[in-house]
């Protein structure tokens, strides 16, 4: 039974490296498209990573303060034209 807890624990700490990675990605993708729906998923993603403890802590914080900036870019934007898009 042992085993199976120990594979358990890889496969759950593989997962939240993969969501750190999406959460990084996501979080920067959001600085350059809708923000308004890639950044609370990349807060949400960077905080299930952190909460199961992944290896890759960093981009987890990172994406994390990705999915923040994401928010206040869009904040900054809409006070400032009134409009939810980048205009170019």
């Amino acid at each position: 039974m042992e085993l199976t807890a120990t594979a358990r624990t890889r496969t759950g700490t593989r997962d939240a490296d993969g969501m750190a990675v999406a959460a990084f990605v996501l979080g920067l993708l959001g600085l350059l498209v809708m923000n308004l729906i890639l950044g609370p998923i990349a807060i949400v993603l960077a905080a299930l990573a952190l909460w199961r403890g992944t290896a890759r802590r960093g981009r987890a914080l990172l994406g994390l303060g990705l999915g923040v900036a994401d928010l206040v870019v869009l904040a900054t934007l809409v006070t400032s034209d009134g409009v939810l898009a980048w205009n170019f």
